[in-house]
């Protein structure tokens, strides 16, 4: 039998080691999704303004449901349901105020709504992820960028986006001025995310 020259041999014995290092990279074992949403850690807020000044405010209620894997960003899916009559604004004449017909028209139109049609990678531990964002009967596509961390069993989700209140009529009749209550809207979501396996069950801050 004809032996093999020594660097051909050589290469087929190292052929399984080769062979074992691309199946430990390409593994989907060591893939984590982030699914459990932490309540008690995880925060929406949002800043407007009023004749130019800022005014901070927050929903503490909202439910949220996520499955990310930074491995298949694109596989990503968010689902978020907002109680409006939760908000705080300050004081409770601004909260009454707000919940109001000419603004988010609570009793008709309880919740606002997100659900992800798509999610991708910008790089860097940057996200973009897209959907519409129903409120008070209208629905319009969003954008929103955010920062992941992951952190042993737990990652952080920390982003924002702006709304358009015009565009939802949120503040109707004279309050559609932006002179006096500015259009643009900041929204601020700080999310944490236990490691767990796919699941949507959705979880209540309080």
């Amino acid at each position: 039998m004809k032996s093999l020259p020594y660097d051909q041999f050589a290469l087929f014995a190292l052929f399984p080691f080769f062979s074992l290092f691309a199946a430990l990279i390409s593994s989907p074992a060591h893939a984590t999704e982030y699914a459990a949403v932490q309540a008690d850690k995880s925060t929406l807020t949002f800043i407007s303004r009023q004749m130019g000044v800022p005014v901070n405010g927050r929903f503490p209620t909202f439910t949220a449901k996520i499955a990310f894997d930074p491995a298949k960003p694109d596989a990503g899916k968010v689902n978020l349901r907002i109680d409006l009559a939760s908000i705080d604004a300050g004081s409770k004449d601004a909260n009454d105020e707000i919940a109001g017909k000419e603004w988010f028209n609570v009793r008709t139109f309880p919740a606002a709504t997100f659900s992800s049609t798509g999610m991708k990678s910008l790089g860097g531990g940057k996200y973009e992820v897209t959907g519409p964002l129903a409120l008070k009967g209208k629905s319009k596509p969003l954008t929103a960028t955010f920062d992941f961390k992951g952190d042993g069993n737990y990652g952080t989700f920390e982003g924002s986006f702006t709304l358009k209140r015009n565009d939802y009529a949120i503040g109707e009749g004279p309050w559609t001025d932006v002179s006096m209550v500015a259009n643009d809207v900041q929204v601020n979501f700080h999310i944490v995310a236990a490691a767990a396996a796919a699941t949507l069950a959705p979880v209540k801050s309080k």
